[in-house]
């Protein structure tokens, strides 16, 4: 145990403070059993005295979970100490965590004390506590903005009268790491009998340091981390467990501890929490967000799979996603495409890759991400046309509710290239009709159907026709993130193959 950081969980109280957010105990109960999957040591589930609804979950998950020690948060009042110790009965590992503000501010302002009547509050309340859980801790809130000689005295206090663990809060997230680590390394050096508890942080993100404050706490002698899934909580939010977990697994070389959280329950756990919330992760969230291992940069990207260490500090299965993600764009480069492309099943080269990534790259220009679907639409078309009799050089289409739908269409064959224009009862029909006149080719339209490929506005549209002459009815397709353009495609295509047909024929 010297070497390991205890997790103490609070997203079922401290978390749930979110504003706008409120679980039932049904749903507490099915982030406690994730919880206890994950592996934290201690999880805070509710404030008993605060609601009937609070005191019903801590009681419904004392009884269910047996692994993890099952903490019910009280104010330093007997009344708040003899429901949650009602609320506690019967579990087989319990803690009461109480305390009261310790900064002057709060003394003066909230409690309305003076320090003599704070301190004597505060060691009768841990001695109170000690008869209803099988161990007390006590948190000294605001501790980081209390003058230090008087938090020195409240936490001698307290571990005289019985607490196990105190916990020192950034309660508004003040401090700088230097500042707590320092706070944290005075308390060990100055309280006479510290050794006889477990010192814990509880780091709140106001100004954006809860986690870089608790692992300063933990490097200056903290032995437990308050924290919570996805960071949230009150205001800013709390340390995020995942954050805190992972940069004592990753960099175990420079903290020299370990925790006993199964990391690959870290993804799981935050959707569920995420879910249930109602809060959504930030794709960019340290660990867990949708980019956390996602590399779309050309040089990073061409790096990564040359050798992921080169831009990726831990595995994405460490934490229970599935594998890292080359997120393919306009900025994504060619050795990207080609990698995603032989994943796909297409090995391409030279010309042929050539002319598909000069077409990925205006697919990627008109659209933010390039899918899986959008890259097999462009591969088909653009593979299909390198034998075509006719390529698609231009096109013009002009319509309007009180305009005659016009086109103008110009087709490659060969060395000659031609154009025609024609009116029709749309843009598409127009441009069907030019093509015809060019071609030569009394075609019939025989089905006409679009869909999108991928979600979003600005999705590749696929188009995909029946074209029949005389006795003889092909298909053709076309994709473009523009449905004209991929109407016309789509008949171009078709043309061609009536004329193979007829080659062949």
């Amino acid at each position: 145990m010297k070497n390991r950081i205890l997790i103490f969980d609070t997203t079922l109280r401290d978390g749930e403070q979110a504003a706008g957010t409120r679980l039932g105990p049904q749903e507490k109960l099915k982030i406690a059993r994730q919880l206890e999957r994950l592996g934290v040591d201690v999880m805070e589930v509710g404030f008993p005295a605060s609601s009937p609804g609070d005191f019903e979950a801590v009681r419904a998950i004392g009884k269910e979970i047996h692994q993890p020690i099952v903490c019910a948060l009280t104010r330093c009042r007997s009344e708040d100490i003899e429901i949650a110790g009602k609320a506690l009965k019967g579990v087989s590992k319990s803690r009461i965590h109480t305390g009261l503000g310790v900064s002057d501010i709060h003394i003066e302002s909230k409690l309305r004390k003076t320090r003599t009547e704070v301190l004597k509050m505060a060691a009768q309340s841990v001695k109170l506590a000690k008869k209803f859980a099988g161990e007390v801790e006590f948190y000294a809130e605001d501790a980081g903005r209390a003058e230090p000689g008087f938090l020195l005295e409240m936490v001698e206090a307290v571990i005289e009268a019985g607490a196990k663990i105190i916990n020192i809060p950034d309660t508004t997230g003040y401090t700088m790491p230097e500042q707590f680590a320092s706070l944290i390394m005075k308390i060990r050096e100055e309280v006479p009998n510290i050794s006889q508890a477990i010192i814990s942080v509880h780091c709140h993100n106001d100004l954006g340091l809860a986690v870089a404050n608790s692992l300063a706490g933990v490097k200056a002698g903290a032995r437990q981390v308050e924290c919570t899934i996805n960071g949230v909580g009150e205001r800013a939010g709390n340390a995020s467990l995942e954050e805190i977990v992972m940069a004592l697994k990753v960099r175990s070389d420079y903290f020299g501890f370990s925790t006993g959280i199964k990391t690959v329950e870290l993804y799981r756990t935050s959707r569920l929490v995420s879910h249930l919330l109602g809060i959504s992760v930030p794709p960019n969230k340290a660990i867990i967000g949708k980019n956390a291992f996602a590399h779309s940069s050309g040089i990073h990207v061409d790096g990564f799979l040359k050798d992921r260490k080169t831009y990726e500090i831990m595995k994405p299965e460490e934490v229970g996603v599935q594998q890292s993600d080359v997120v393919l764009t306009a900025r994504s480069g060619r050795h990207a495409l080609k990698h995603r492309l032989e994943e796909l099943g297409y090995k391409l080269k030279g010309e042929k890759l050539s002319q598909v990534y000069e077409r990925f790259i205006t697919v990627a220009d008109r659209k933010q991400e390039v899918f899986d679907e959008d890259l097999e639409a462009i591969v088909e078309d653009e593979i299909t046309t390198t034998s075509e009799t006719y390529i698609l050089e231009y096109f013009n289409t002009v319509s309007g509710n009180k305009t005659i739908p016009t086109a103008t269409v110009k087709l490659k064959k060969g060395n000659a290239v031609s154009q025609e224009a024609a009116c029709g009862d749309g843009p598409v029909d127009a441009a069907y009709k030019a093509i015809d006149r060019i071609t030569k080719l009394k075609a019939k339209l025989v089905d006409y159907s679009l869909q999108a490929v991928t979600g979003g506005k600005d999705a590749l549209g696929e188009v995909h026709v029946k074209v029949a002459v005389g006795n003889r009815t092909v298909a053709g397709r076309g994709a473009s993130t523009d449905i004209i353009e991929a109407s016309v495609k789509a008949y171009v295509n078709a043309v061609n193959r009536l004329l193979a047909k007829r080659r062949r024929a």
